[in-house]
């Protein structure tokens, strides 16, 4: 019986645990914005004709987008102000020169839409709870904060496929934490209060299953000395969930994480933080909210890539002319279309506090290509070299781009940083780019695999390239890691 080939390991040079920062030169990372496609899918449909009158104001909105493959759509499961006294009394036209005064019974509702391709989004009607004297609305479930619903597709009990996570919210103080159940994704259980623990969750309460335990895993919002703080709950049955624990928070008044809804990939786990900034009124982005990616190899403990790059930028403007997006920006967990990564988002064209129409919007990145390293100064080249690895066969690849001028080589070194015989730069070949943008890298008249059990490291010198990831037969060495 032959023996299981192991499969190439993806590294994200995003990854600080990947790079040696005592022996860089010259290389900076940058966040690859997403490119956006700057078009409305949907939005508050309040003022609209005809009315949908339960959609008074979408505030934040949550989205969470999930493909399901049994029914071949995409599903939205979106967060909807349905009572909103000061929302629904004041025209847009008139909303300019007046400021939003919120009151304590506003009631949240969680909504739903639906689209065949990605990009035609339907709100249909489902018949499920009474709004404004009509069932004919999209609303799922009244008095819901902050709602998470995702497909658990290693869910073995039918009936529990999806699963809804909120904070029911009857106003004032009656509030709790709360989960629930269903088989078509429409159609849920009736909440189940949590037996212990009512954060005060006044955000995303973002669930997923944690591919490498098992487990459930809650990121959500409490609060210490009056900054927002990201904190993190745990279940093994979706039931009975830990106290939540501070995992991440911002830097003061001026940027706080406000929601970060969290997916796993290569390895990592990639948080789209919310960030807030209040602190000084006369700071330009004062009430304003971006979408920075933050990563994290352990859920306990995170980290900025750059924190000066929003991952998904505001749109230009102000309200009440400006882009769609030019407020806040609120993210769901990307799914892949066609070979990209699509990241949809209510985008809010206001202040946080203030009056702002929010709509649906996407925009994407290439696999893998969250943020790259490339020369700080453009007359010199970069230096980047890695920490440890393994290697177990005879592939390696590198995922870059070209820009005009480009320099690009690669040789791999002992841990003292002297390269072994037949793998200095001068050997080195480079093929061209495959469909995903990775290039062989090979090297004259020898093999990775000849460097078996042995430590290796490599060092990359390049000048006008974006160098965004590693995939090939490596395993990382874990010290300081």
């Amino acid at each position: 019986m032959m023996a299981r080939r192991q499969s190439m390991n993806k590294f994200l040079l995003l990854d600080s645990g990947l790079v040696d920062g005592f022996l860089m030169s010259n290389a900076a990372i940058h966040v690859n914005p997403i490119h956006k496609e700057n078009k409305v899918l949907f939005h508050e449909d309040y003022f609209s004709e005809p009315p949908r009158l339960w959609e008074v104001r979408y505030d934040n909105s949550y989205p969470n987008l999930i493909y399901d493959p049994q029914i071949e759509r995409y599903r939205l499961y979106y967060s909807v102000f349905t009572y909103d006294k000061d929302a629904a009394r004041t025209p847009l036209n008139e909303r300019v020169n007046k400021r939003y005064k919120p009151t304590e019974d506003r009631i949240v509702s969680l909504c739903y839409a639906e689209s065949k391709d990605s990009i035609h989004w339907e709100k249909p009607d489902l018949y499920l709870h009474e709004i404004n004297g009509s069932k004919r609305n999209n609303v799922i479930l009244p008095y819901a904060h902050g709602t998470s619903v995702f497909l658990d597709t290693e869910e073995q009990d039918k009936d529990k496929r999806y699963k809804l996570m909120t904070k029911i919210d009857y106003a004032g103080h009656n509030n709790f934490m709360a989960v629930a159940f269903s088989r078509d994704g429409i159609h849920f259980t009736e909440p189940r209060e949590w037996a212990k623990y009512n954060p005060q969750a006044d955000t995303h309460n973002f669930v997923f299953r944690d591919q490498k335990t098992g487990h459930y895993i809650l990121m959500t919002r409490i609060w210490r000395n009056g900054l927002r703080i990201v904190a993190k709950s745990e279940s093994t049955d979706f039931i009975n969930w830990s106290e939540p624990q501070e995992v991440y928070r911002g830097n003061g008044f001026q940027n706080q994480v406000y929601s970060m809804p969290v997916f796993q990939y290569a390895n990592l786990y990639l948080g789209l933080a919310s960030v807030y900034h209040e602190g000084d009124q006369i700071d330009e982005n004062y009430d304003t909210v971006d979408c920075f990616l933050k990563f994290t190899t352990n859920l306990d403990a995170w980290d900025s890539i750059n924190d000066e790059e929003p991952f998904i930028p505001r749109g230009a403007g102000h309200y009440p002319t400006g882009a769609p997006d030019c407020g806040c920006i609120y993210a769901s967990a990307p799914v892949e279309i066609d070979g990209r990564m699509y990241f949809y988002y209510m985008g809010g064209n206001g202040q946080h506090t203030n009056f702002r129409e929010t709509s649906f919007m996407r925009g994407y990145v290439e696999k893998d290509q969250f943020a790259y390293y490339t020369n700080k100064r453009t007359e010199t080249n970069a230096i980047l070299q890695t920490t440890a690895f393994d290697v177990y066969g005879d592939n390696l690849k590198v995922l870059m781009k070209e820009e005009t001028n480009a320099q690009f080589k690669v040789e791999i070194t002992n841990r003292k940083g002297i390269p072994f015989e037949g793998f200095e730069a001068v050997s080195m070949q480079v093929s061209e780019p495959d469909e995903d943008g990775y290039r062989d890298i090979t090297y004259k008249d020898h093999t990775l695999s000849e460097l078996k059990g042995k430590e290796i490291y490599l060092r990359f010198t390049f000048q006008n390239i974006k160098l965004f990831a590693i995939q090939g037969d490596l395993s990382k060495i874990k010290r300081k890691y």
